[in-house]
This record gives structure tokens, sequence and C-alpha cells, in this order.
């Protein structure tokens, strides 16, 4: 199910691309395997398959995969092709599909050691898999067999501590973004209830977690999202869900960060209700976006040589509630999670959105994964 306000621009586009012969896309035929992950009380009906053209900004959908309800992230073993996903719930899950051929297959599903588990972050060797679980406050790491990508055992599940001064959303720690350290000794994890970004020692195999430390206290009651790290340089930005924000951090020697700089996310004179959600960086670490839930708006950033950030745009989401960003070379994808519609822009030359193609339908869509 979509919107009934989508424009007729955008009707006609999916139009056209359901309408073509063989399952082809309009020329030129290059196009991008992606999936749309996201919730079934929203509408959504598992993991769905799409085909992306970016040159036409037109899509193809393909049966949904009921084996993965409530994929709100995942992530791809590069070298496996294995997708780990989460399965939001009480009792939260991860499933591991393969894809082969345009068949999904689900090969495990185990336990993510907390309730609501909504990211994930594989390390580099492929050994392990972190866990956030957002409800019950704690991180999880998964050892995974090196030969198969498939767990080995059960999660080691640590609990995060503190709470931030926002009574309805902070009372508790509620863990929301998990990365690995380049040198492989911690496990990094944003938490928007406790304003802090932890750091887990890694033992030497990075299969197991050791000491918690805080790497970084945020502004109180500023609810920390997620982190994108700068390509080169030995930044990171932070996104902040409840004050709207981004923070340029430097990254130490060791595990901790320093606050440079902060922005807000929303628009000059916006008065209304809103919450941060994504954060992107394109892959050259020129231009850098945040969506905003409620102003249904991206902003746009562009970065200086040093990492600094300056403001250049802000642009309606092309739909309501934008919570995910995928930037796709000179493309950038937006997952507008209530209006249920992935929204296609064009990226200028000077980082600058115009919207571009047709919106691709996804029902509850929570994340752009690619295939």
């Amino acid at each position: 199910m979509i919107d009934d306000r989508l424009t007729r621009r955008t009707l006609l586009g999916a139009a056209a691309v359901a309408a073509l012969p063989g399952g082809a896309l309009a020329a030129p035929a290059a196009t991008r395997a992606l999936y749309a992950g996201g919730y079934n009380k929203e509408g959504g009906a598992g993991l769905l398959p799409l085909d992306y053209a970016p040159a036409a900004g037109a899509w193809r959908a393909h049966a949904a995969v009921a084996a993965a309800p409530d994929a709100s992230w995942g992530v791809r073993h590069p070298r496996l092709g294995l997708h780990y996903l989460v399965q939001e719930g009480s009792a939260g899950k991860v499933a591991v599909l393969r894809e082969r051929g345009g068949a999904w297959q689900r090969l495990a599903l185990v336990d993510s050691g907390g309730a609501d588990p909504c990211h994930l972050a594989l390390s580099a060797d492929g050994g392990a898999l972190a866990v956030a679980n957002y409800s019950s406050g704690s991180v999880a790491l998964i050892a995974l067999d090196p030969r198969t990508g498939l767990p080995r055992a059960a999660a080691q599940v640590v609990p995060h501590r503190g709470r931030g001064p926002d009574a309805e959303r902070q009372p508790a720690p509620h863990a929301h973004w998990v990365g690995f350290s380049p040198d492989r000794q911690w496990l990094w994890s944003v938490d928007l209830g406790a304003d802090t970004i932890f750091a887990h020692r890694l033992d030497a195999a990075g299969t197991r977690l050791g000491e918690t430390r805080a790497a970084y206290r945020a502004v109180a009651g500023s609810g920390p999202r997620h982190l994108a790290f700068h390509p080169r340089l030995p930044l990171a930005y932070l996104v902040a869900e409840l004050d709207n924000s981004v923070t340029v951090l430097r990254r130490g020697a060791d595990y901790r960060f320093t606050a440079l700089a902060r922005h807000s996310t929303l628009p000059a004179g916006f008065a209304g209700k809103s919450q941060a959600g994504a954060i992107a960086i394109d892959p050259r670490g020129r231009w850098l976006y945040a969506s905003n839930r409620g102003a249904d708006s991206v902003a746009v950033y562009a970065i200086a040589a040093d990492g600094a950030l300056t403001p250049i745009q802000h642009i309606a989401g092309g739909g309501r509630w934008p919570r995910h960003l995928r930037v796709l070379d000179s493309r950038l994808l937006v997952a507008n999670e209530r209006s249920g519609t992935i929204d296609g822009f064009s990226v200028g030359r000077d980082g600058r959105l115009s919207p571009f193609g047709a919106a691709a339908r996804a029902p509850g869509v929570a994340f752009i994964g690619e295939a």
C-alpha cells in the first residue's frame, strides 16, 4: 500500500516501469539490486527486493520475502554474500539470509540478546556481528564461523548504563548504533537514552567484549542516534535525534571522541516537532546528508578539506518520515517510512539535491539495503 497523495509524476513513472516487457527496466540497462526492509505493522510484508535504474530513476519490485519480517536494518557479508537482518520485537532476532538468482533463503535465526534490535555492524574480518538492542539498552556480539558466516555461539550481551533528562524518551539506556574501530580493539555504540557513545573492549580474536568505557558524552537531552565516518580524515559525524543536530567529532588515537562543532539539521525558522533520523556521507567525503522526521526534509552540508561542515540546502524528502538515506553515486535515495515510499534525488556537482525519477512503493520502509 502506498500513500494516496503520491504525485501524478510518481504514479505515471511507476506504471511505466511495470509496463516494460520481460521484466526489463528503462534504458540504460544498468541496474542496482536493492531491497527495502521495514515494518510489517506498517503494511510491509517482509523484505522487498527491488531493481533500480539510476539513469532513468525507475524501479521494479519483486515478491516480498516473508522470512524477514520487521527488518529495519541489515548488513551484507562482502565475501560470502550473506545478509544479516534485525527482526525487531520484544524478543529480538537476527536472521541470516542468502540471495541467489533472485531467490532469498533464510539460513539461520538467532536471538539478538535483547529487545528491539535496530542496528548491526559486521567486523572487517567477517568474524563477528555486533547488534544494538534499542529497548533493552544493550549491545550484543555474535561470533561467526569464518568459513560459512553463520553464527557459532549465542550472543554475548553487555548492558548499557545511564539515562538522560528527557523523561519520556530517556528514562533508561537505548542503544541505537554499533560500529567497530579501525584498529579492531573496540566496539563503539551510540546510546540515545544515555546521551553517550560507549566503547567496549574487544579481545584479540575480536569475538568477545571486555570492559566498557565512555568514549564521548553528548549534550544532555540531545539523544544521539547514529555515527558516520569521514572516508579519509579521523573524523566522525554524530546525528542526534532529540535536539536535531549534527556534531563533528575528532577521533582520538585511542577510543575517545572530541567535539569540534555542532550544527542544526532543521531549516531556519522551523517551529514544529521533528526528530533527526539518518545520516550519510558521499564516498569521496564531499557532502553530508541528514534527514528530519517531522520536518520531512533532508539537510545538505558541504564538507571542507579539514572536515568542517557548511549547511548549503534543505529540501523536502519526497514523503513522510524520512528514516534512512542511501547514497548511490550521483543519486540519493530517501526511505520515507510513513508514506511508504523510496524517493530518488539527483546529486548535483555542488552536492545539492533535486527530485529525480519515480518513487518506489515500499510500505513501512525503514532501511534500503544492497542485494
